[in-house]
């Protein structure tokens, strides 16, 4: 997909990778409507925008984790920039360990990384279908195509996510529907950062051990040229193609490799 002129979407834009790829989005001349629960971040990057090119850019302060949130969501971008050409489901949480992880971080894990996309997919296809056009992006994880040692709630949701968007584009592809979904490995974000101070998360010591950890910045420029491709697979770490590969191919030994990993970092 060309950007330029293409009304976008974008949540959990406040900061990070949402907040790279909205920027890289407008540079390409997309309209963008930035939504995120940080409300004084949104509103200074739409004003930046709208700086740089009057009414290009609005901004909706909201959780995406309740269906009426997602219905209100899509209904407010449409009434301002009128159909909707791509819609990145970018938010997500992290939190949760083990078994012991509570109901309620469970379910909040689940609805913010997995129904988010189904919510948000329910009221945007109808009128994508009618025109037989629409982009549907959407962020899970290398945690979604690997696993993510140290949160269980993480590597659900992550895999469930993942799911969904193969789901969509088998669905509907055939009718004009086109899917990508960003799979990084480490990422320099609030997320990671958050995970380096506190054993509540997925285990930034995993992760940074796992890999090379890129900027927001970096895995928009791979963003931009994917959809350019339209393509289903982002993966920023490219190496993430040859650990699934292998995930494949030698199930048994990939089992054992994750585990001497988890010993290596976190001792058990």
């Amino acid at each position: 997909m060309e950007l330029s002129g293409k009304h976008t979407v974008v949540t959990g834009a406040a900061n990070g990778i949402g907040r790279a790829i909205a920027q890289r989005f407008h540079a390409q001349g997309a309209r963008v409507v930035l939504a995120d629960l940080e409300l004084e971040p949104l509103r200074l990057l739409a004003d930046e925008f709208n700086s740089r090119r009057p009414s290009s850019a609005h901004f909706v302060s909201t959780d995406v984790g309740s269906e009426a949130a997602n219905a209100s969501l899509v209904a407010a971008a449409q009434a301002v920039f009128g159909p909707i050409d791509l819609f990145f489901a970018n938010a997500g949480i992290g939190g949760g360990t083990d078994l012991s992880t509570t109901e309620e971080d469970w379910n909040n894990a689940f609805n913010v990384n997995v129904h988010a996309h189904r919510w948000a997919a329910k009221y945007l296809l109808p009128d994508w279908l009618e025109r037989g056009d629409g982009y549907f992006c959407s962020t899970a994880s290398a945690a979604g195509l690997l696993s993510q040692i140290g949160s269980a709630p993480y590597s659900l949701t992550k895999h469930a996510a993942v799911a969904f968007a193969e789901w969509l584009s088998i669905t509907y592809g055939n009718r004009g529907l086109k899917v990508s979904c960003l799979c990084p490995q480490g990422v320099n974000t609030n997320m990671l950062r958050g995970a380096d101070a506190s054993n509540d998360g997925p285990s930034g010591n995993v992760v940074r051990v796992a890999g090379a950890v890129l900027e927001p910045e970096q895995v928009a420029e791979v963003v931009v040229q994917v959809i350019g491709a339209e393509t289903f697979f982002i993966l920023p770490h490219p190496e993430v193609a040859g650990y699934m590969a292998k995930k494949a191919t030698e199930h048994e030994r990939w089992l054992a490799g994750m585990r001497k990993l988890q010993l290596r970092v976190l001792g058990v």
